[in-house]
């Protein structure tokens, strides 16, 4: 158990704090919890007994049932009348303070206002704790309750249940799990409850009769359950893998030394959680397919925060949701937040329009990122950088800038091999064309100027033109197709200076130092060639 809560709580109690207000969905751990803290004298100084309250039993002492304290204006007057030293845990009590779609209980609120005296001044020590999943508090009552939240299970909560679950089921094969493998399952059920983990490792065990480093996609099957929830943040599963990426060698680099940083092994560095990182630059170059490939790399889940979805008509929910959206993130960390074309989420920052919430919103999201503790890795992907706030740009949002451009020649030679060698799996298909560097190079060069996903249309095109005709693919579909397609680079041509310009001091480049000599990097001019012959971002050795 995380020691600040105990700590907490232990001075709470012997501070005779009369109220406090305990959220947690963990009915049962945090009771546990309270009940060993209430017999030792070393925490508390003067130990307590447990009464446990709920609507259908009232109070419960040792497991025998109270009579007569099942109505809250009895229980609150048993509370009143007891002579013992005692901590009172009332379950589920917050219905009384106006839930939704009931009022508020006046009577049960101005009694519990009344008790505060006796709380305080009793010759008995006694704390009464509301236990909740929400926080509700009348506004009336403010002042007299402290609120403390139940943090999630720490990594070795969540090992001794593991450790437990496990020799409790001896007819489980273990012999594939080794300590490595312990702390990476257990690391990936950080963020769920002891009972949401119980459960995922229990689902790991019967799957195939074993528990391996392998069920981590099981641990993370549930921890998308718990992001669905939300309403507001999207889990995306995807087995895209780095090696599916096409060039951008410099950011991939980058992105695969800082894997595992979060691991006990990174502690003996002293290195910190990395923050994230901004990709910007041309459209289609594979930005979104970075984030999609990195959640498959880091074994981490994906979350896309959708701002669509944390704005709402109702006056102060749109704060609340982006404060719900950066705590679902948190609970399920390690984890990767990942916004796509950020610029457009954060528009209306500088207008009036909306009575300044966009601009809180994104003030409280600028503030998560530079103060966060919590492994949320983030990352953004933006097409136009002038419509991004400077705030966001600064150091300590994000730990590097990178620009993607349109890709080199090897590059572009990388992403035909790919997708050619993904789709020609059948040998009638692909037995007139042969897939070698002779190839490559032809068609990299007959593509000066486009982007990935031009290239990749390029092969389906192809490919549906060969499918239409009953015949195998040929090389002259894929030289007709590239002909007939008018790339972005000459559409906007304007647009792609402007980025290059941009990067060319604020930003790394994506792709490998060695790639970039083909190409001038110090200026970029306006001649019609330009677009071909420039690159933005700095070339440094990641």
């Amino acid at each position: 158990m995380n020691n600040n809560i105990i700590m907490q709580l232990s001075r709470l109690f012997r501070a005779r704090f009369p109220y406090i207000y305990l959220t947690t969905w963990e009915e049962e751990r945090a009771i546990n919890l309270i009940k060993k803290m209430a017999v030792s004298e070393k925490l508390i100084k003067v130990t307590r007994e447990v009464y446990i309250w709920t609507q259908t039993k009232g109070f419960v002492l040792n497991g025998e049932e109270i009579e007569g304290t099942i109505s809250p204006d009895k229980a609150l007057d048993f509370i009143r009348r007891c002579n013992k030293n005692a901590i009172f845990i009332m379950c589920d009590f917050h219905v009384y303070f106006g839930v939704k779609g009931r009022q508020i209980d006046y009577n049960v609120v101005r009694k519990i206002r009344d008790n505060i005296s006796e709380l305080k001044t009793s010759k008995y020590r006694k704390n009464v704790i509301f236990m909740a999943p929400e926080l509700l508090i009348p506004e009336t009552m403010q002042k007299e309750i402290s609120i403390v939240d139940l943090p999630l299970p720490t990594l070795d909560e969540i090992k001794t249940k593991l450790e437990k679950m496990i020799a409790q089921n001896r007819q489980i094969d273990t012999t594939g799990l080794n300590d490595d493998g312990k702390e990476k399952l257990c690391k990936a059920a950080l963020g769920l409850t002891l009972q949401e983990a119980e459960n995922a490792f229990a689902l790991a065990m019967v799957n195939d009769g074993r528990i391996d480093e392998k069920d981590i996609d099981i641990i993370l099957s549930e921890k998308m359950q718990v992001i669905k929830k939300t309403g507001i943040l999207e889990f995306i599963n995807t087995d895209i893998k780095v090696s599916d990426i096409g060039g951008l060698e410099n950011l991939k680099s980058w992105l695969n030394k800082r894997n595992n940083s979060w691991s006990e092994a990174a502690k003996k560095y002293c290195l910190p959680a990395p923050k994230g990182v901004l990709i910007t630059g041309v459209p289609g170059c594979g930005k979104s397919l970075t984030a999609k490939a990195m959640s498959a790399a880091w074994q981490l889940p994906l979350l896309k925060l959708d701002f669509g979805k944390i704005f709402s008509g109702i006056v102060g929910s749109s704060e609340e949701n982006m404060r719900k959206a950066i705590k679902t993130a948190e609970a399920v960390a390690p984890s990767i937040l990942w916004v796509d074309e950020i610029e457009k989420s954060l528009s209306g920052v500088n207008s009036n329009g909306d009575s300044g919430t966009s601009s809180r919103i994104f003030g409280t999201f600028l503030t998560w990122m530079q103060e966060k503790t919590a492994p949320v890795f983030v990352i953004a992907t933006a097409n136009n950088i002038s419509g991004l706030p400077a705030e966001l740009l600064r150091k300590g949002r994000f730990d590097e800038i990178f620009f993607v451009d349109l890709p080199t020649k090897s590059e572009r030679k990388e992403i035909f091999k790919l997708h050619l060698e993904k789709r020609l799996k059948d040998e009638e298909v692909a037995s007139k064309i042969q897939l070698n560097d002779e190839l490559f190079e032809k068609l990299a060069d007959l593509t000066e100027g486009f982007v990935g996903a031009e290239i990749e249309q390029i092969v389906i095109s192809s490919l549906y033109e060969a499918f239409f005709q009953k015949r195998p693919l040929e090389i002259t579909d894929l030289e007709t197709t590239i002909k007939n397609i008018v790339p972005l680079s000459v559409t906007q041509k304007e647009q792609i200076l402007a980025l290059r310009q941009w990067a060319n001091i604020r930003a790394v480049t994506a792709t490998k130092k060695e790639d970039m000599t083909q190409y001038a990097t110090s200026s970029v001019s306006d001649s019609e060639d330009d677009i071909k012959t420039t690159r933005g971002g700095r070339a440094l050795d990641l």
